[in-house]
């Protein structure tokens, strides 16, 4: 299969079309609308600040449904105990810088770059994008961030400075979407970590079927979610 490359009108090959490692396209924006029409239609940007813009819908995908999250003893005494104080957007900024940040200082490398920064942060602005805070001793100790579409969460980053951080922030999230009968939770690539907390591989057209079903349409018209998500509705 070839690996198109985007021109100025925000359109996007089939998903069919993708390399076998998931590849589908290059090039493009990080444009609103682009980012949407992306998201929409189960395509995400991941690449390095050195190259092009690389789209992305691998097969299979990576998911968490929020009924099936899987938490260990240690993690859930955690909870219990109250250590961290879990908030909603309080922090959108400092938890994408961060997220960039720590994975710099531990010596890998990031997609997160100014121009990523920029385009979530307008997302944020507009309702779309949401980031999970955890505090400890009054201080940013982790947090992730991703977008809200319809009634699924698609997750693009988290870190920690303290032990359990993210994970706290992660938990409470995902119980508190289970509340709210969200279908699904993103998580793109498989990872050993998410594994752990009950994330498994889906069929890409299963996951597209799954979008749908969430309220999320193809064709990138969405409108920003209340994601209040820690409030009883």
């Amino acid at each position: 299969m070839p690996v198109y490359q985007l021109i100025d009108e925000i359109i996007f090959p089939p998903q069919s079309h993708a390399e076998p490692n998931g590849l589908l396209a290059i090039g493009g924006d990080l444009s609103v609308e682009r980012l949407l029409l992306a998201y929409s239609s189960g395509i995400f940007p991941w690449f390095n600040a050195d190259d092009p813009i690389l789209w992305w819908t691998p097969d299979p995908r990576f998911v968490i449904v929020p009924s099936e999250i899987s938490v260990s003893r240690s993690l859930e005494k955690v909870l219990k105990k109250g250590k961290f104080a879990v908030t909603v957007n309080k922090a959108f900024n400092d938890v994408i810088k961060s997220c960039a940040q720590v994975r710099t200082e531990g010596g890998e490398g990031t997609w997160i770059t100014k121009e990523m920064i920029r385009a979530y942060c307008k997302l944020h602005e507009m309702g779309f994008a949401h980031s999970i805070e955890s505090w400890y001793e009054g201080k940013l100790a982790g947090g992730l961030y991703g977008l809200c579409l319809g009634k699924c969460f698609f997750g693009e980053s988290m870190f920690h400075t303290v032990t359990d951080a993210s994970k706290a922030a992660f938990v409470s999230m995902v119980r508190a979407l289970e509340k709210r009968k969200f279908h699904l939770i993103d998580c793109q690539m498989p990872t050993e970590h998410l594994k752990s907390f009950g994330a498994r591989g889906i069929r890409r057209n299963e996951f597209l079927d799954r979008l749908i079903k969430g309220g999320v349409f193809p064709s990138g018209e969405q409108c920003p979610v209340d994601f209040g998500i820690f409030n009883d509705h």
